[in-house]
């Protein structure tokens, strides 16, 4: 069995599943709460399911939206730093966790500062960002200081789906739609292109932003994207590079949620193999499913191997572990 890092693994505090209810629209009511028990748990049930699948080291992150949902701003910068306590007891409790910091994008200075804590004293990873917050998406320039600090510190940034600020007319009488099905895709997707097309990766070449789902659908589309930027109505906008090399460059994915072959083949076809990563999407997609299919998917063993552990230990500076 290939030993694996996945890094799309959810947990909840107790005080936060009031903001995780925000996403109850988004799914059946005979389904919604169904993961619960798996989500708080840090113990055996958690880890029985990664070794039976071979993950050596799963990266946690609160399921979403958290503060990102809290209208008081001085309230959301303080129950972040809380649920950020939370996790490094648990990542020093269990060293075969690993976490993403959850932050507080309503204060980006506070944002960048509270990132920088998590990575330099209680040893996280990065941190994931569940989407707009507030109608306010990255590549707004109010979140220059929160770029500044991720470029320094050399840490990934993951964007998780959430909602979009309004629920547009497209998605009428179509509740199907909204939500995991489509629109989380429709959403997320298009974050990452105002954060590729607004020229951060031109500003802070050293960033970098992950995607689950094996990219939400972009893979498929970037020879398209280079082709229509050319005759996009862009105003002033000017990238140094064409669409698709920020894509190879500043860009990678997860499996989160999407175990099929040939969108594995087209994001590694496309973006390359040290722009693949593993993730199960825990407790909310089967980890053995998960794990079953990466390893019988068609990848070379040099692509799986990079693909289950290798890209992840190199992006995140995690250290092998003997298990």
């Amino acid at each position: 069995m290939t030993p694996k890092i996945a890094l799309e693994e959810h947990f909840m505090h107790p005080d936060f599943v009031e903001y995780f209810g925000t996403t109850a629209t988004n799914i059946s009511p005979a389904l919604f709460g169904k993961a619960k028990e798996a989500l708080a748990d840090f113990g055996d049930r958690r880890i029985a399911a990664m070794d039976k699948i071979g993950v050596e080291t799963s990266v946690l992150s609160l399921a979403g939206p958290g503060v990102q949902a809290e209208k008081q701003v001085a309230v959301a910068v303080k129950r972040a730093a809380q649920v950020n306590d939370f996790l490094a007891q648990k990542i020093q409790d269990q060293p075969r966790y690993g976490g993403f910091a959850h932050l507080a994008m309503q204060d980006p200075r506070a944002a960048a500062d509270e990132l920088e804590r998590c990575v330099r004293d209680l040893g996280m990873q990065g941190a994931m960002i569940n989407g707009q917050t507030g109608g306010t998406y990255l590549d707004d320039d109010r979140f220059a200081p929160f770029w500044e600090r991720v470029s320094d510190l050399a840490v990934p940034v993951y964007i998780h789906p959430n909602n979009p600020p309004e629920r547009v007319h497209m998605y009428a009488d179509h509740p199907e739609l909204f939500g995991p099905v489509w629109s989380w895709t429709v959403e997320t997707a298009t974050h990452a292109l105002r954060l590729l097309f607004a020229g951060t990766f031109d500003r802070y070449p050293n960033a970098q932003l992950i995607l689950g789902h094996l990219g939400e659908t972009l893979p498929y589309l970037m020879w398209r994207l280079d082709s229509r930027w050319e005759i996009s109505n862009r105003g002033d906008m000017r990238l140094k590079l064409p669409p698709s090399e920020y894509f190879r460059r500043n860009i990678s994915v997860t499996t989160s949620g999407m175990c099929a072959d040939a969108p594995l083949r087209c994001a590694v076809d496309m973006m390359g193999a040290d722009r693949v990563m593993f993730a199960v999407d825990y407790p909310f997609e089967r980890p053995e499913e998960a794990g079953d299919w990466i390893e019988a998917a068609p990848l070379s063993a040099e692509e799986r191997d990079l693909i289950c552990h290798k890209n992840a230990r190199s992006l995140l500076k995690l250290r092998e572990l003997a298990l």
